[in-house]
């Protein structure tokens, strides 16, 4: 008995013990086909028509024309006006294992829609789901969370002297006046693009959106280049708005 009892559960051990082989089997081999492999070196993009991504530097930050290239700029942790440097994702070279080596972003420098590659290990990509639409002919700054349009605003553009200059942008700064009565009210949203025109201004002339303390302006084609929108909804972009990545298209 004590022998046929033996061979029992030796018998059962040896099923279980076949199943949980079986089973382990086909779980690896699962896992096999769902981990993911690239070709080392690849270019792929970043972000989706919902999300895009802001690279923070962590640090000093050296951008290239190419992967480990000639050296195109250097960045600071923080830009000339004392907030976080911050880049546009645009794509990523990857290794084997996917994992981003480099990141091809935009650059807060003219000309305006300039590119490069910084190292990821140099950077920190933060998710962000906002983007920002200008259409200079309907004189409109449109705000969308994840596609969906959450705000609208009637905005005064750049004079045909000082046009306010088209492209796709970012957000790289975020402002706030000693003055908020003054001709920024109460925020600037400064843009990742420069006057084409206004060569000699401080910092070369860089493109904001902001408020006014002229709202009967809105609606027209007056100011050297920035977008004037209504204080309270100036207030509204600024609190929804981060800096870095925040995608701005402005289109005539």
């Amino acid at each position: 008995m004590r022998a046929l009892l033996l061979i029992l559960l030796t018998s059962a051990v040896a099923g279980c013990g076949g199943d949980r082989t079986a089973s382990t089997s086909s779980d690896v081999a699962a896992a096999k086909k769902t981990e993911r492999t690239c070709l080392a070196g690849s270019t792929l993009p970043v972000g989706t028509a919902q999300t895009s991504y802001a690279a923070v530097a962590q640090g000093t930050v050296q951008a290239f024309r190419t992967p480990a290239s000639s050296r195109l700029a250097s960045f600071g942790p923080e830009n000339a006006n004392g907030v976080p440097t911050v880049f546009g994702v645009l794509a990523k070279r990857v290794d084997a294992a996917c994992a981003a080596r480099w990141y091809r972003v935009q650059r807060p420098l003219k000309p305006n829609g300039i590119t490069g590659w910084v190292r990821a290990s140099d950077v920190e990509l933060t998710p962000l789901t906002m983007r920002i639409e200008v259409d200079l002919s309907e004189r409109r700054v449109t705000l969308f969370d994840r596609g969906r349009r959450v705000l609208s605003a009637t905005a005064a553009i750049g004079s045909s002297q000082t046009p306010t200059p088209t492209g796709s942008f970012y957000v790289n700064q975020r402002l706030v006046p000693v003055d908020a009565s003054g001709p920024f009210g109460p925020g600037a949203i400064g843009i990742s693009a420069f006057s084409e025109v206004l060569t000699g201004w401080t910092q070369g002339g860089p493109i904001a959106i902001h408020g006014t303390n002229r709202p009967e302006l809105l609606g027209r084609a007056v100011s050297n280049g920035c977008i004037r929108v209504r204080n309270d909804l100036l207030q509204r972009l600024f609190d929804r708005t981060r800096a870095g990545s925040t995608p701005v298209t402005v289109r005539a």
